[in-house]
């Protein structure tokens, strides 16, 4: 099959490393030069390119000159244009980290810890103008646990969301027809923009699960996180908290109290600070 692949992280690079593996042809690979599927690309004899000639005027029919069949993004953040997805005969699908309709944007697996969600998922669907729009072929979804972090959650969506993509392919292959697209549902849809919740800091007046949650949601170390460490007030002073635990243990003391250096008030029990890798 002939495949445009729009791709960045280490998802881009593992879908890329898969089609190469299958045989398929890969007339296109657009990527940032940091992604580590561009270096892999000129690895496997292929011209990588960069990610922002999506939006070339000229792309749509070099594609179709080129007798692209499918189009896959994946984690590219650039938005596709209408004349682009219509390039290829069998359509452009998304690789996207979070449940459709219900987190739609950025950062879902981050949003999903925050908003104390119970399971989280990864969904391909097909893409149309507009972001994260358009019917699903395929969805997994799986538990968030207690102690996960952004990272963890978005190392599984990554982990499920190629199985996805390469099921998608083979699929393509084998049978156009037999994909079942299934039409989101508008009235859940939910879009989360590039906004950091709370600003990016920590309000001590809220329940110790709220803050936990917050906190958690940032920690993709010993990467950047996209929303940054947390900040807070102690003492007068603003800090980075990139770690906290929960206690148990129930206090009355005035909210921001800080106790034995580790342990500080909130609204409900005493919340302990933690170092980083601890």
């Amino acid at each position: 099959m002939r495949i445009a692949l729009f791709c960045g992280e280490a998802a881009g690079a593992r879908v890329l490393e898969a089609l190469a593996k299958r045989g398929h042809a890969l007339t296109h690979v657009l990527a940032a030069e940091s992604s580590p599927a561009w270096p892999l690309a000129a690895k496997l004899g292929l011209r990588p390119q960069p990610a922002r000639r999506v939006r070339e005027p000229s792309f749509a029919a070099e594609l179709g000159a080129a007798g692209v069949e499918l189009i896959l993004n994946v984690h590219s953040l650039y938005i596709v244009p209408p004349a682009v997805l219509a390039a290829a005969r069998l359509g452009a699908y998304n690789l996207h980290p979070g449940p459709l309709p219900h987190f739609a944007g950025l950062n879902a697996p981050s949003w999903a810890i925050y908003n104390g969600e119970p399971r989280h998922g990864v969904t391909v669907h097909r893409m149309e103008p507009g972001i994260d729009t358009g019917p699903i072929a395929f969805q997994e979804e799986f538990s968030i646990a207690e102690n996960d972090t952004g990272l963890s959650v978005a190392l599984r969506c990554a982990q499920k969301g190629v199985e996805l993509v390469k099921r998608l392919v083979e699929a393509l292959a084998r049978d156009p027809a037999g994909i079942v697209l299934t039409k989101q549902d508008e009235k859940h849809r939910r879009y989360f923009g590039k906004e950091v919740p709370q600003g990016g800091r920590i309000d001590w007046n809220a329940p110790a699960r709220r803050i936990y949650d917050f906190v958690r949601a940032c920690d993709y170390a010993p990467f950047a996180s996209p929303w940054g460490t947390p900040v807070a007030r102690l003492e007068g002073t603003d800090v980075k908290v990139p770690k906290v635990a929960l206690t148990g243990e129930r206090c009355d003391a005035a909210p921001g109290t800080l106790r034995d250096a580790t342990l500080v008030a909130t609204a409900d029990e005493w919340l302990l600070l933690r170092r980083k890798g601890s």
